[in-house]
């Protein structure tokens, strides 16, 4: 009986340890994730004045302003009104929302030349079909 016992004890034991592990692995999994995400957004805005940023960190701060520069492990934070700048590494970013002026200014362009190519081709099939029908009377 005290085997049986035991038995189901270690076996408890050993389950819970190998529970743990794979949800330690997981938890840095999906933190090294958030990095990269970061990371990519943080390139995509760029750095500049037209980079604006909102930060929200782990320990709860808000940071608001543009990015100054960007490194391999952290970016600057420069805030505008109070000319502060603070270094954030990836991993303390918890959230990070930005715009880059620049980007809006090209997906309008993409979509004037869009309407371009558009408005060319449904003239030249305008242009067609009153060929074509002057051409049947």
């Amino acid at each position: 009986m005290l085997k049986k016992v035991l038995s189901l004890v270690l076996t408890g034991f050993l389950m819970n340890a190998f529970a743990i592990g794979s949800s330690y692995a997981r938890s840095q999994d999906n933190q090294a994730r958030n990095i990269e995400r970061v990371k990519e957004n943080v390139r995509k805005l760029g750095v500049g004045e037209d980079a604006r940023v909102e930060v929200k960190l782990q320990d709860g701060r808000k940071l608001k302003g543009y990015i100054r520069d960007a490194g391999e492990d952290s970016f600057t934070v420069m805030d505008s009104k109070s000319g502060s700048a603070t270094t954030v590494e990836y991993s303390q970013v918890k959230e990070l929302k930005g715009a880059n002026r620049l980007t809006a200014a090209k997906v309008g362009v993409t979509i004037a030349k869009g309407v371009g190519v558009v408005a060319i081709v449904a003239g030249l099939a305008l242009l067609l079909g009153v060929v074509i029908a002057s051409g049947t009377r």
